[in-house]
């Protein structure tokens, strides 16, 4: 079933983020935007040109690959889809802002930041995720921004589908 709330399309959920981002960061130099694979990148780009204009300069922009990183690599059924991380040059000092679309266990989020750490040390990491499945954390991770929180069962998955890959914009709680 797709989420009821018509007021929080995907669309209004990165505009939310983006006013978020920028309320917070429009003045800090050296903004890096990095989106986890897949979905996350495609989020990230999103961001990046609602951003234009409204930051002190211009954020940097990344994609990052974290399947080499994930904890559960040996128990992963089937081969992963392995993709390409493009990190502009080195994090160090710079303020990361990590997207992806759902937080659900926090396991995603430790990969990643483990995988930011070989581009060097950031000055401070910070996490937007457009969906936010509360209250099911494995780990002690909470995003910094959020477009959206649902309450779902830890049998449910939440899908986030996106033109860019999918064809469509919707949030779907299965």
């Amino acid at each position: 079933m797709t989420h009821a709330d018509a007021t929080c399309s995907v669309e209004t959920l990165v505009s939310r983020l983006a006013d978020a981002l920028a309320a917070a960061h429009g003045q800090d130099a050296d903004v890096v935007i990095v989106g986890v694979q897949r979905r996350g990148v495609d989020i990230a780009r999103r961001l990046m040109g609602l951003l234009e204009g409204r930051m002190a300069s211009t954020p940097r922009f990344g994609s990052l690959d974290i399947n080499f990183y994930r904890d559960d690599w040996t128990t992963i059924q089937g081969k992963p889809v392995i993709g390409s991380s493009s990190i502009p040059g080195s994090l160090d000092g710079a303020l990361v802002i990590l997207v992806d679309d759902v937080l659900f266990s926090g396991r995603t989020v430790r990969a990643a930041l483990e995988a930011l750490h070989d581009y060097g040390r950031p000055r401070a990491v910070r996490l937007a995720v457009l969906v936010d499945r509360a209250g099911h954390r494995d780990l002690p991770i909470q995003a910094d921004y959020v477009g959206m929180t649902v309450k779902t069962d830890r049998s449910q998955h939440v899908d986030v589908l996106l033109r860019e890959r999918d064809g469509e914009d919707a949030v779907r709680i299965a």
